[in-house]
């Protein structure tokens, strides 16, 4: 029978075993499992596969509730965050992992801020999941700060004006105009505008159920929208599709815009600043917030009233400007 050799434990407490004439610190909190494979780890040199390691917690968390219930959209952001773990620490025993390491993930990803606060984010969920599993009593991500974006990075998406979206719909070439179009006459985000079937067009209105939020909608098409609509060549499934009448990409939708808003000197206005520009011309003609969540889909009034705030300041001055004549 091999006897185990004897652990060493230092006067303050920390755990050390004899290898090779030498003491080798374990570093793991002992009664653990993570201890138990540390220890063996140093006795034979060969490192044992963690039955706690991220990527089986990876797996298992896409197996709950936790992750079916996510829209595809918040699917897909959590899955590059995913990837990453995969990558560098996939093999390692996520229940060892502390708070610095975190923050440590964080601060070598600051050069994109919201992926770097996706990792806290997701982190949190996982380390949940990690709970559930009675592999973990706390979370050590549960409270960590999120990373501030510096102000130079900050990019506000700014309403086109007028004069962008009268020079847009007067010069920009078939594809850009159809985009433009969807942008401005359905409110949606992006993402939603290359999702969109000809039959979800009755004539006068788009259904649409919005990638991110799961909510079901039906649009009122502007009379821009329904002309645009009715004069664009119908090559597939989808309104936007490329010329082999597959759906277009978001990345191939974005390069189109950016290219023509360049040719035409509107850069500064961008795919998101378009729904902007929807809610700011339901906020000018007096909708409500509630309204206006119909048509937009938000859930929470916050975007609203940020989106609409210049409108309405605009009304507001103006009402006020004749009280004062």
């Amino acid at each position: 029978m091999v006897k185990k050799p004897k652990v060493w434990i230092h006067p303050k407490g920390y755990h050390y075993v004899r290898k090779d004439g030498r003491y080798v610190r374990i570093h793991a909190e002992p009664g653990t499992q993570a201890y138990d494979a540390e220890y063996w780890q140093i006795l034979t040199g060969r490192k044992a596969a963690s039955k706690t390691s991220f990527e089986i917690l990876i797996n298992s968390y896409r197996k709950s509730d936790r992750w079916t219930d996510l829209s595809a959209r918040s699917r897909k952001d959590y899955e590059r965050v995913h990837n990453y773990f995969l990558e560098k620490v996939g093999k390692k025993d996520a229940t060892r992992t502390k708070r610095a390491d975190i923050i440590a993930a964080m601060d070598a990803n600051r050069h994109r801020i919201r992926f770097a606060n996706y990792i806290q984010q997701i982190m949190n969920v996982l380390f949940e999941h990690a709970i559930d599993l009675g592999w973990m009593e706390q979370n050590p991500a549960k409270g960590i700060r999120h990373l501030k974006t510096p102000p130079e990075k900050k990019q506000p998406h700014i309403p086109w004006p007028d004069w962008a979206v009268e020079k847009f719909r007067n010069e920009a070439n078939q594809m850009a105009r159809l985009i433009f179009e969807l942008g401005i006459g359905s409110v949606q985000r992006p993402d939603d505008w290359t999702r969109f079937r000809w039959n979800d067009f009755d004539g006068t209105g788009l259904r649409v159920v919005q990638q991110k939020t799961g909510r079901e909608l039906y649009i009122p098409c502007t009379g821009y929208l329904i002309q645009t609509l009715e004069t664009a060549p119908k090559n597939g499934l989808t309104i936007l599709t490329k010329q082999d009448g597959t759906p277009l990409p978001y990345r191939r939708m974005a390069q189109i815009m950016r290219d023509e808003r360049k040719r035409l000197g509107v850069e500064a206005y961008d795919l998101h600043a378009l729904r902007y520009r929807g809610i700011h011309e339901l906020a000018l003609h007096g909708c409500t917030d509630d309204e206006i969540a119909s048509y937009s889909g938000h859930t929470t009034k916050a975007m609203i009233e940020k989106y609409a705030g210049a409108a309405r300041q605009r009304i507001r001055a103006g009402q006020a400007h004749k009280k004062r004549q």
